[in-house]
């Protein structure tokens, strides 16, 4: 193992199997293995599923939705603080925001402390329509959770947050993606 894996706690436990075991699922789902990587992605696409059928006769995304949520409940919340609480880059929230604008459903203003950043703020159009659709959001989160009983579902959520702020300095957007010039980039351009 080399150090900058031991430095940053990335040593392989004992106790690891080399190869953990397929979770089969009743329905046409491919089985993933039981194993964190491939279980939280399904969940993050099961989420994101049920939001957005619950949007469906709306014209937002669960991304668009997500951030006004955001705006909503931190008035003059600024771009970079916006991205770091999605998990995206500062240019995707950039667009996002031009989107959110453009619908009417936030104000971007010059921030007057430092004149390169922008504060956003919830319009009263914005409000309106995020206090229709909040309650429909949550239904459809909470209607996932009911396969556990309700004492399980808090443990659920509050095992979630630990390993989240256990390993926060870990959450960087776009970490996994190829970097431009890296050799597999430039060897599929032939």
């Amino acid at each position: 193992m080399s150090n900058a894996r031991a430095s940053r706690g990335l040593a392989v436990p004992s106790s690891v199997s080399p190869k953990p075991a397929l979770v089969e699922f009743n329905r046409a789902i491919p089985p993933v293995r039981r194993v964190l990587m491939a279980l939280a992605p399904r969940l993050f696409q099961i989420c994101t599923t049920a939001v957005a059928d619950a949007l469906a006769d709306e014209d937002l995304t669960p991304l668009e939705y997500a951030a006004l949520a955001y705006v909503e409940g931190e008035a003059d919340i600024g771009q970079n603080g916006l991205a770091a609480r999605l998990g995206v880059d500062r240019n995707s929230t950039s667009l996002l925001v031009e989107q959110l604008e453009a619908k009417r459903l936030i104000d971007r203003r010059i921030n007057g402390a430092d004149r390169r950043a922008r504060l956003l703020r919830i319009t009263p159009r914005g409000q309106k329509l995020y206090d229709r659709l909040r309650p429909i959001v949550f239904g459809a989160q909470e209607r996932l959770l009911t396969l556990l009983p309700v004492r399980k579902r808090e443990h659920l959520l509050d095992a979630l947050v630990r390993v989240i702020e256990g390993n926060k300095e870990l959450a960087r957007p776009g970490t996994g993606r190829r970097k431009r010039g890296s050799r597999q980039s430039r060897s599929n351009k032939t």
